[in-house]
C-alpha cells in the first residue's frame, strides 16, 4: 500500500515550547533481521569451490575499509559452508557483472560515487585471470555490502540523529536483497525503501539529462509582474524555461503571454510552494532561476531521507511534512484527508520524530511552557498587573495556565502523542495564519486547520462522538480527556523535494537549513 501526502501547515501563537496535491509515501513496521537459513543457496549453487575463514581474515587485514562488514562476511560464508557465491567450476558467474554494473552507477541512485578500492575492483572484473578467486570473491561480496548499506540505509543512524532526525530506522535484510540483484531484478528495493525514493530517482535521471543538455538560462527579474495578454522578451524566456522542465508543453517561443503560459506558470507555482495565480513575478522567477545542479542536489538529499523511512504499514497514521506545511491523515495507507499546518519558527524548530497519539483533549487548558513563562509572560505581568486576567490566565501551583475558551492558544481541541519534545497537534484561534504561504510561526507545536475533522477521524470507532458531540465538547469550556482505543502513529518528517499524486516533482524551501547540513555529510 502507498501513502499519500500533501503540503501545508498550521500555526498557533505561543502554544508550546520546543526547539495542493497529494504525493505517495509509505511507513512500515520494522523488518526482521536476516536469518541464517535464508542465506543458503542464494548464489552459485556449486559445493566444490571454497574458501576458509583465514582467507576472510587476510582479506580484511589488507582492506580495512570493509572492517565494518566483518561480522556479515563471516556469517554469510559460514552459512554457505564457505562455498563461493560468485564462482562456479567454470569461473565467475554472470551475476557478478550485473552487480558490478549497478555499483559503478551509484549516481543513478542519488549517491556519490565513492567506491572503495575502485581501481582494484574494476581491474579484477575486467580480468579473465581467475588465479586469485578467493580475493576476487571476497572483494565482490564486500563491495555488495558497502553498496547495499549506502543504497538502502544511507548515512549511519547516529549521524542522522545528530541532525535531529529521530524517527527509528528499520533493519535491512541486505543478503536476501542480494539474491534479487543476482537474478537481475532491478526492482529489488521495492520491499525496503520508502516509495518516494523511486519517484525521485526517475526525476533525478530527468534532471541529469537536463544538466547534460546545459540546463536553463537565468531570467532577469521583473519590476512589474506580467500576466495574460502582455508581451516581452521575458515571456519568451519563461516559455523556454518551463518547456525544459515540462510545465509548458509547446515549442512556441513567441513574446505573447498566452493562456498556455498562464497554466504552465500556475503548475510551476503550485509545485514550488507559491500561490498559483498565473502571474510572472519576481518570486516565481527566482525559483525558475535556481540552477539545475542545485535541484539535482536537492533531489539527492531527499532520496537520502527516503532511505531512513520504512516502506509501508497496515494501520492508520498521521504524517506531517514540515517544509510543506501539511498534515496527511491515512486510513490503512489510503489518504483520508489532508490539511494545512503551522510549524515552529527557525528559533523553535519542530522536531523530526515518530510518536503514538493516545488522547484527544477537548476544551484544553494551555499550560504555559517554562521558557514562554520566563521570556514572555513574566515580563508582561511586570508591565501590566492585569495581564493574567486580560488573557484568561491563572496560577496553577508555580506555573501559569490559560483557561479553556475561544481565546485559548490551543483552540477547542488538543491531540496528544507523548514525546520528549513537548510537541502536540492542536486547534488555534489564529486561523488567518493558514493563508500564509510559509507557515513557521509556532513555538514548536503543530497547529492544524481541520481540528474537528481530525477528531472525528480519530474517534470514528467510538459512536458516542458524533459531529454534534465533538462541536459541543470543543465549545464547552470544560476540559475533557478522551483516550483512543488504539494508539495512532504520528510521523513528523522533512522533505523539500517530492513527487505529488499528479506525478509532478515539487520543491520546497529548506525552512530549517537541514538540506545544508545533509549536503555536507553526503555530497561534500
Amino acid at each position: 500500500m502507498r501513502i499519500i501526502w500533501t503540503i501545508s501547515f498550521v500555526i498557533v501563537l505561543g502554544s508550546c515550547n520546543s526547539n495542493g496535491k497529494e504525493s505517495s509515501l509509505s511507513v512500515a513496521a520494522e523488518a526482521d533481521t536476516l536469518l541464517p537459513k535464508e542465506l543458503i543457496g542464494n548464489f552459485s549453487d556449486q559445493e566444490v569451490v571454497k574458501l576458509d575463514s583465514l582467507s576472510i581474515q587476510h582479506f580484511l587485514s589488507t582492506h580495512d575499509h570493509f572492517l565494518d562488514f566483518k561480522k556479515d562476511l563471516y556469517r554469510f560464508y559460514r552459512n554457505r559452508n564457505y562455498t563461493m557465491a560468485w564462482f562456479d567450476t567454470t569461473g565467475m558467474i554472470e551475476q557478478a557483472s550485473i552487480l558490478y554494473n549497478r555499483i559503478i552507477k551509484m549516481k543513478e541512485e542519488g549517491l556519490r560515487t565513492d567506491i572503495p578500492y575502485l581501481e582494484e575492483y574494476s581491474s579484477q572484473m575486467a580480468s579473465s585471470d581467475n588465479t586469485n578467486k578467493v580475493h576476487v570473491e571476497l572483494m565482490q561480496t564486500a563491495q555488495y555490502l558497502h553498496f547495499a548499506r549506502k543504497l538502502l540505509s544511507g548515512i549511519p543512524e547516529d549521524e542522522s540523529k545528530a541532525m535531529e532526525w529521530h524517527i527509528p530506522r528499520k533493519k535491512k535484510d541486505y543478503i536476501s536483497l542480494l539474491l534479487n540483484i543476482l537474478n537481475g531484478d532491478t526492482s529489488f528495493v521495492n520491499k525496503d525503501i520508502f516509495p518516494q525514493y523511486y519517484l525521485l530517482k526517475k526525476e533525478l535521471a530527468k534532471y541529469h539529462q537536463i544538466e547534460i543538455d546545459r540546463g536553463w538560462d537565468s531570467i532577469p527579474l521583473v519590476k512589474k509582474m506580467l500576466r495574460y495578454g502582455d508581451s516581452g522578451k521575458i515571456i519568451t524566456a519563461a516559455k523556454k524555461r518551463l518547456f525544459v522542465t515540462g510545465e509548458y508543453p509547446s515549442h512556441d517561443t513567441s513574446s505573447y503571454f498566452n493562456i498556455e503560459l498562464e497554466e504552465a506558470i500556475k503548475i510551476f507555482q503550485s509545485t514550488h510552494g507559491i500561490e498559483p495565480d498565473g502571474f510572472l513575478k519576481s518570486s516565481t522567477l527566482r525559483e525558475m532561476n535556481i540552477p539545475v545542479m542545485e535541484r539535482i542536489t536537492q533531489i539527492m538529499i531527499n532520496m537520502e531521507r527516503c532511505r531512513w523511512l520504512p516502506n509501508q504499514t497496515q494501520q492508520s497514521y498521521l504524517l506531517v511534512n514540515i517544509p510543506q506545511f501539511q498534515l496527511y491523515v491515512y486510513d490503512k495507507d489510503s489518504l483520508a484527508f489532508s490539511c494545512k499546518v503551522v510549524v515552529g519558527k527557525e528559533t523553535n524548530r519542530t522536531a523530526i520524530f515518530k510518536g503514538d497519539m493516545k488522547q484527544v483533549i477537548f476544551s484544553p487548558y494551555w499550560n504555559v511552557p517554562p521558557t514562554i513563562f520566563r521570556k514572555e509572560v513574566m515580563p508582561a505581568i511586570k508591565k501590566n498587573s492585569n495581564y493574567l486576567e486580560e488573557n484568561h490566565m491563572e496560577w496553577s501551583g508555580n506555573s501559569i495556565r490559560q483557561l479553556p475558551g475561544p481565546w485559548n492558544a490551543l483552540g477547542g481541541v488538543k491531540f496528544v502523542f507523548p514525546n520528549g519534545y513537548d510537541i502536540y497537534l492542536h486547534d488555534t484561534p489564529s486561523k488567518s495564519l493558514f493563508n500564509q504561504p510559509s507557515r513557521t510561526f509556532s513555538h514548536g507545536c503543530i497547529r492544524i486547520s481541520e481540528p474537528k475533522k481530525l477528531a472525528m477521524f480519530l474517534l470514528r470507532d467510538q459512536p458516542q462522538w458524533t459531529s454534534e458531540a465533538i462541536d459541543s465538547a470543543m465549545a464547552s469550556g470544560i476540559e475533557k480527556f478522551v483516550t483512543l482505543r488504539k494508539p495512532v502513529p504520528v510521523y513528523v518528517v522533512y522533505f523539500t523535494a517530492f513527487v505529488d499524486a499528479d506525478g509532478r516533482l515539487n520543491f520546497r524551501k529548506d525552512v530549517y537549513s537541514r538540506d545544508v547540513q545533509l549536503k555536507k555529510m553526503i555530497l561534500n
